[in-house]
């Protein structure tokens, strides 16, 4: 018995100092040594154009110049694209050098699983972009339709009960699916889908109930010729209670342009032909126009994960040059905690040819609770 206690004892110690050791050795760290003789241990996150971004466990994360670098190891593996080359797909993963990292005499060696391989040789003025071989696989994988959304979701409540009865709610829902959903490809298409409701009542006893319903709902599928233009089709979706609009139908498509885009910003104008079907409270007011819609998007990151985004269209018709609409949106989001924050919003209609009793012009501010997918 005591034989066979020893044995097991033996076995534990054994197991463990071996468990250590993958740990330990799983847990090493990158090294990234400057000319000038700084020495930073840690990880390494990506590669930009001329400069390396280097997590270090003692000074943070830095961003340093490839030409200052004298040093450069990984035990993460890594890709390392070439300037000028095109990716599409999984079948294109086969020509990116990936792997660990040795960089030194401003020579990147990317060494494959393979120990017999030679390493594949980049010159530092070729590279493009590093990126971890994880995230790499992953941006060439087909996604089905439910996967790689960006956005969230709004909702916010009110309730008063005394001498008046008051109740109103809003939600909202603003979606993006960019393929692929990366910055270092090239975009192909994108998927926009957007709703914005608004409801209240005010009822008292003896006096009619006044009611406000609103409603915009849209969705935009664009396809990309090049970085700078797109082709889209969309569908637009509006109901205004408070502008006697039952309901206007706009089914469209055009050209667009990313006037520009930066890691913080983009901006993006429009131009369609659409048909656009009106319906009133009062039928005699409904009107089918042939038209177009001349809009844009805008959406900036801010610092502590801030986020703005802002649309206007401006729709006129063609075969009647009075029945012109337009709508403007913008979100301006606070996170609060791990996904869920606020956001400070207002939507703004405008109709010029609402039926008899009715203003133009709507606008509607909310401040409700947020969950966001990303």
């Amino acid at each position: 018995m005591r034989i066979a206690n020893r044995r097991f004892r033996v076995l534990v110690v054994l197991f463990s100092s071996l468990w250590g050791s993958s740990r330990l050795y799983a847990a090493d760290p990158d090294v990234l040594i400057c000319k000038d003789g700084e020495k930073f241990v840690g990880h390494l996150v990506s590669a930009k154009g001329a400069s390396v971004v280097f997590k270090s466990d003692v000074a943070g994360q830095v961003t340093i110049d490839w030409s200052k670098i004298q040093e450069l190891h990984t035990v993460e593996r890594f890709a390392v694209l070439n300037k000028g080359l095109e990716l599409h797909g999984a079948k294109d993963a086969s020509t990116v050098p990936q792997g660990t990292i040795s960089a030194t005499d401003q020579q990147v060696q990317v060494s494959g699983e393979a120990p017999s391989a030679a390493p594949q040789s980049v010159a530092v003025t070729n590279v493009a972009r590093v990126v971890d071989e994880p995230a790499f696989q992953s941006a060439l994988r087909e996604r089905n339709f439910f996967g790689g959304w960006n956005g969230g979701a709004t909702v916010n409540l009110a309730y008063t009960s005394s001498t008046q009865q008051n109740q109103s709610y809003g939600a909202a829902l603003n979606l993006t699916r960019s393929v692929p959903g990366v910055d270092w490809m090239d975009q192909r298409s994108r998927t926009l889908l957007n709703f914005n409701d608004a409801y209240g009542e005010i009822r008292q006893s003896g006096t009619p109930t006044a009611k406000t319903s609103i409603l915009h709902a849209g969705v935009e599928q664009d396809f990309y010729f090049s970085p700078r233009m797109f082709g889209f089709g969309q569908v637009l979706l509006d109901h205004n209670y408070s502008l006697g609009l039952h309901l206007q139908q706009d089914y469209g498509g055009g050209i667009g342009v990313v006037v520009f885009k930066t890691a913080k910003q983009e901006l993006d104008a429009k131009a369609s032909v659409d048909y656009i079907d009106q319906q009133f409270a009062a039928a005699t007011a409904n009107m089918t126009l042939v038209g177009s819609t001349f809009g844009e998007t805008y959406t900036r990151a801010y610092p502590h994960k801030i986020v703005l985004t802002e649309s206007g269209d401006y729709i006129p018709a063609w075969n009647n040059t009075n029945a012109f609409s337009a709508v403007v949106n913008a979100n301006l989001t606070f996170p609060v905690y791990h996904r869920f924050g606020f956001t400070f919003g207002g939507i703004d209609n405008y109709l010029n040819d609402p039926p008899v009793g009715f203003k133009r012009n709507s606008f509607t501010l909310t401040l409700g609770a947020t969950y966001s997918l990303q």
